[in-house]
């Protein structure tokens, strides 16, 4: 998995003798012997520099947690095991009663617990087969590993029990928790949550809005640059998911470090190993890529069974027994029947037609063990080396590295069809014959992969491939069809690309800057057209707003007066007629484009005037007055919008009781990353590093977000003692 110690050592000597015995053939050249005296402090210099680039941490007497003054805990751990236990801690400390209640659902007995609001994802759970897959993964998984998982269920029990009173009485019943426990909440994140939301499942009683209707959008934005493009000449990433603000997915950050291991980045809550990282050599991020991960099957039934391929085939059939908590403490019982099909277990049956699900990588249970030797990697060998595992269902992958390499891989489990494109396979698929029963997915070799671009850039913010750098560097015609769609670029990867591609040499400051961008793409491509049509043919209402919107800075920070206005415009009109040309392919990133009908446009313009000035007072209404950081009791004025209006800096938002909207999801952790030597880090995790109750970090970056502003990374023993907040030993 890593160097050895011994190869360290190895190499450490090899490097000193090579430094001796040139400094041996110099001394009898001539050198004198006061010279070569004065000489060797700054040999010690170069070995120390040696070591400290290729040797794993020195071994530890203890673990330690070192907790800085954001609640971010930096983990020494004696060794790997102890790490692993003492990360399973410092995630219950932080989130215990979260994390309990999230294994809970993924047992599928949170029902059982807490009662009938939970009885839906008990099914879910069920029927998914995810409390009898976790088993089968945790025995999957090598002995070393599965100590490891074992280690970290064993830190959140010793947290709960030595702190006791700091865990919700409510969540206790989930105690003690397990390796499998862990297995199984990383199915229900990866695969049933991320790779098929149950919300977005298909119904058959509105069968042609299958996947048509997607769950709230899981989004993010991911640039690597190579140093032809880095101010500094060094390699730079910056990670940028956006996810909602609450329950499954919340970031943890932390810094974990063991003989030869020390990573920095984030890990979902509950899952032991960081998802987003960066070491000394090399950092990834993931974005959410347009993938198909998941097939829903129409299935005839028949004489109890099913249609295939002219012949009757039998159902799998189980009766499972859920139990659902009621008021008065007393516990009632529902009879689940789970069926399953070859195509996978059946969600849905009415009359003679029932729907079967099938998803990618459920025979695949290394993803943690993955995401562990990618922070461990020390080049892009091995790197990649971990990536050709294939064990992550989904998610972009963009990297780049100390050596100056940046890739983007469209990493996936994908099936292999026989036929049609990405369009055809998110209906209901005809399951009465095995020509559309897929049984195998590509391998590393077939996924669409950048490597160091001659741009020197790479960028993706949940659009397909092919955009990520320009010149193209990969062509949808190069791939089969089913792969990923060929478009279109969305107005934020639009507005992504363009500030890469109109800044020759980025600085680390610059970097950073771009990532809070808050300028409307959208606005670029229409108010040209808008503003003319509105003084030209609108009522005086409608010339106030163009006279507002021309006066405006185009973008959506606090202060913004235009901003509030052009959003609820834009959200009143039809994407679908807006645009006089529409996205094509040949020109990705300057279309679609203009008005299509300027008079409608004026007149919803004047409509939405209307309500705005009645509701706020104004038309020019700052956009921090109207949408807000409201986060536990904080509340703030906003800066960001939702990506489907260009904003690089992307936050959604939610109607709230007082007429303002707040924010709910987007931007949630951030890293910006130099690999310079010291390597360069600022990050954010918006909410902050916790949400128990007492904690003071809930919360606690959301000023820092309202400014536009991230953190210094604290990685050096010395960085943290500086700025610590407290120490546990172990």
């Amino acid at each position: 998995m890593f160097h050895t110690q011994f190869q360290l050592i190895s190499l450490q000597k090899s490097w000193r003798s090579r430094i001796f015995s040139y400094l041996k053939m110099q001394f009898h050249n001539g050198f004198k012997i006061k010279l070569f005296r004065l000489f060797l402090p700054l040999l010690g210099s170069i070995l120390v520099l040696i070591t400290g680039i290729h040797s794993p941490a020195a071994k530890l007497k203890n673990t330690e947690i070192l907790w800085d003054t954001y609640g971010v805990p930096h983990i020494y751990g004696q060794d790997v095991n102890s790490l692993f236990h003492a990360f399973g801690w410092a995630q219950t400390q932080s989130h215990g009663d979260l994390l309990l209640r999230l294994y809970g659902q993924a047992r599928g007995q949170a029902a059982e617990y807490w009662g009938e609001k939970y009885l839906a994802s008990d099914r879910w759970v069920r029927t998914m087969g995810i409390p009898t897959r976790s088993h089968k993964w945790y025995e999957a998984q090598n002995p070393l590993f599965r100590s490891y998982l074992d280690a970290f269920a064993a830190g959140i029990n010793a947290y709960a029990q030595a702190h006791a009173e700091l865990i919700d009485d409510e969540v206790k019943v989930v105690l003690p928790v397990s390796g499998e426990d862990v297995m199984a909440h990383l199915q229900r994140v990866l695969h049933f949550t991320f790779v098929v939301d149950p919300e977005s499942v298909p119904s058959l009683d509105r069968e042609q809005q299958a996947r048509t209707t997607p769950a709230p959008a899981k989004g993010s934005n991911g640039w690597a640059i190579a140093p032809s493009r880095s101010a500094s000449g060094n390699a730079m990433l910056l990670a940028n998911p956006h996810l909602p603000w609450s329950d499954l997915f919340l970031w943890y950050e932390a810094q974990l470090t063991a003989p030869g291991f020390d990573a920095y980045g984030a890990a979902l809550v509950g899952v032991p190993v960081l998802s987003i990282a960066f070491n000394n050599n090399l950092g990834w991020t993931h974005t959410v890529n347009i993938h198909d991960g998941w097939d829903a099957y129409e299935l005839t039934l028949v004489d109890g069974g099913y249609q295939l391929d002219g012949k009757v085939k039998t159902f799998q059939t189980e009766t499972q027994t859920l139990k659902i908590k009621q008021d008065d403490g007393t516990l009632q019982q529902e009879a689940l029947k789970v069926q399953s099909s070859v195509h996978g277990p059946v969600i849905a049956t009415k009359d003679n037609k029932a729907i079967a699900l099938r998803v990618v990588g459920l025979n695949r249970p290394g993803a943690i063990e993955q995401w562990w030797r990618m922070a461990g990697a020390k080049n892009l060998n091995e790197f990649e080396t971990a990536l050709k595992r294939l064990q992550i269902p989904m998610f972009t992958v963009m990297y780049a590295d100390r050596e100056g390499h940046i890739l983007h891989l469209f990493n996936g489990q994908v099936p292999v069809h026989s036929q049609g494109n990405f369009a055809d396979w998110k209906g209901l698929i005809p399951g009465n014959t095995s020509k559309t029963l897929w049984t195998k997915t590509h391998p590393y070799q077939d996924l669409p992969r950048v490597l160091d671009p001659p741009s020197g850039w790479l960028q993706n913010a949940n659009d397909p491939p092919w955009t990520t750098t320009f010149p193209i560097a990969i062509a949808p015609k190069d791939y089969p069809p089913y792969i990923t769609p060929p478009g279109p670029m969305e107005f934020r990867a639009q507005r992504s690309a363009q500030m890469l591609a109109e800044d020759e040499q980025i600085s680390f400051e610059e970097m950073v800057k771009y990532k809070h961008s808050t300028r409307m793409a959208l606005a670029d491509r229409l108010l040209d057209d808008l503003i003319p049509a509105a003084q030209q043919q609108g009522n005086e209402l409608a010339r106030r707003a163009a006279s507002v919107l021309k006066a405006w800075d185009r973008q959506a920070n606090a202060d913004s007066r235009g901003a509030v206005l052009f959003a609820f415009w834009a959200e009143a009109m039809d994407t679908d007629t807006l645009f006089a040309t529409p996205w094509q392919a040949e020109s990705p990133r300057t279309t679609p484009d203009g008005l299509a009908n300027p008079a409608d446009a004026v007149a919803t313009l004047a409509a939405v005037a209307r309500k705005v000035e009645t509701t706020y007072g104004s038309l020019d209404v700052p956009w921090g007055e109207v949408f807000r950081l409201r986060y536990d009791d904080i509340d703030l004025p906003a800066n960001g919008a939702t990506g489907s209006l260009g904003v690089f800096r992307s936050l959604d938002f939610v109607p709230s009781a007082d007429g303002r909207f707040q924010s709910f999801q987007g931007d949630s952790y951030v890293a910006a990353i130099e690999f310079s030597n010291p390597v360069r880090a600022k990050v954010l995790t918006s909410y902050g590093n916790a949400t128990q109750p007492m904690s003071p970090h809930k919360g606690d970056q959301l000023k820092l977000f309202a400014r536009q502003e991230l953190r210094s990374v604290w990685r050096t023993r010395k960085e943290i003692e500086a700025h610590l907040s407290s120490r546990q030993v172990f």
